[in-house]
């Protein structure tokens, strides 16, 4: 794992001239308590604001305050202005021409936030806050409002962000990708509708995780999963090893359309999940136990005599728990002609795994989103924080790489 970085801290160096500045703010201020340092701090910052714009002003004009001039713009007066800024709210006087054609730059028309605070709200929303939570948290820190429409606004600057980001090349060849689906209740048009965020995660040549492309909808079905996959192909996809899913609905038939040399893996942790679902916890440990036997088989024979010893063990007991076993065969069987280690790094779903415990505290923190547009600016961002720590390659690379290049001959870069 990557080691973190660590913030530089500022270290404060004390100099004659601070030392001055200091003690007339003291005096200046009467400064008893850290509050009042904020509060002296935010007045000199509105002061030296006004100042700015004094001097930009004069810069205009052509001509200072104090000076007589022959033009036919000149100042006129002042126009009270309130701003955000990390010390509270501050009314700001902002210098006025008669002909409105002065542009104060240090903070410009209809800037009313000098704080920062874009990048903290989008920060606050990428760790799955609702604006409810973010704008109470603003308050609380800042002393200042921000409505739920605010946060909203802000947050809608990264949507050509997003739309570049799903839009952005990919790589020729991808040995590994996980298809996988997370449920979120959205309101539309007053009526709360469960939609799907299908995640695509990649494995690179290099090794390393990368997720491909993130929709959100309802409509899962061979069609869709087709659009999904033709959209990788224009973004310059032309092969994928091995795609490993659940049973999506109509999954099969698009990889076998988009991609016909495509080898589709069933997920194995999916579809031990999906048979121990209504198995009691007294079982479950000797249930998973024996589950073990098949997928840790050492070839598809021995795998199939497990399968079957599972079910004549169980089925008594759980009727039809097997079953999906059986239909599933033919997409779980790929995984029995690799070594352990390959085998690893596609039914291990660590990867894909990690990602969507990301991506469920955002259920955890709101039961309904707004939108569906809401819903992907929080799983795009939630992305984008999660993402960050991804920059080495998966363990032994090197031999499964090597595997690979064995198994699917002349598909793979040397």
């Amino acid at each position: 794992m990557a080691r973190r970085e660590k913030k530089p801290v500022h270290k404060v160096v004390m100099t004659e001239g601070k030392r001055n500045i200091i003690q007339q703010l003291l005096q200046e201020y009467d400064i008893e308590t850290a509050e009042d340092i904020q509060d002296a701090l935010k007045d000199l910052l509105g002061g030296t604001i006004k100042e700015m714009m004094e001097a930009e002003m004069d810069d205009h004009l052509g001509y200072q305050k104090s000076e007589r001039s022959d033009s036919d713009d000149y100042r006129n007066g002042y126009k009270s202005k309130r701003v955000n800024s990390s010390y509270g709210s501050m009314d700001i006087d902002v210098p006025q021409d008669r002909k409105s054609t002065f542009e104060p730059q240090i903070v410009k028309k209809r800037q009313k936030d000098i704080s920062d605070i874009d990048q903290k709200i989008i920060s606050m929303y990428a760790k799955g806050m609702t604006p409810r939570q973010i704008s109470e948290t603003i308050g609380d820190i800042y002393g200042f409002e921000t409505s739920e429409g605010f946060i909203s606004d802000v947050t809608d600057k990264i949507l050509p962000q997003i739309e570049d980001w799903q839009n952005r090349p990919l790589d020729e060849v991808y040995p590994i990708l996980y298809i996988d689906a997370i449920h979120y209740s959205v309101r539309d048009n007053g009526v709360i509708r469960k939609l799907a965020a299908n995640v695509i995660l990649g494995i690179n040549t290099e090794g390393k995780k990368e997720v491909l492309s993130i929709t959100v909808g309802d409509n899962e079905s061979s069609k869709y999963w087709l659009s999904v996959l033709n959209e990788l192909k224009n973004r310059g996809v032309k092969d994928i090893l091995i795609i490993c899913a659940d049973g999506l609905s109509g999954i099969k038939e698009a990889i076998a359309a988009a991609f016909p040399k495509t080898e589709y893996q069933r997920c194995i942790v999916h579809q031990v999940r999906n048979t121990l679902k209504y198995v009691p916890d007294k079982d479950r440990k000797a249930f998973a136990s024996d589950l073990k036997t098949i997928y840790h088989a050492s070839d598809e024979e021995k795998a199939r005599l497990a399968l079957d010893r599972v079910t004549e063990k169980w089925t008594a007991k759980y009727p039809n728990s097997m079953k999906r076993w059986y239909d599933n065969w033919d997409a779980i069987t790929p995984i029995f002609k690799f070594s352990p280690d390959v085998r690893k790094v596609i039914y291990t779903t660590n990867a894909i795994e990690s990602l969507n415990s990301t991506y469920r505290k955002l259920n955890r923190q709101r039961s309904v989103f707004p939108s569906d547009i809401a819903l992907l600016k929080a799983l795009y961002l939630a992305t984008f924080e999660a993402t960050k720590k991804w920059t080495m390659s998966i363990r032994n690379w090197g031999q499964v790489y090597g595997e690979l290049s064995i198994m699917y001959e002349g598909r793979l870069p040397e």
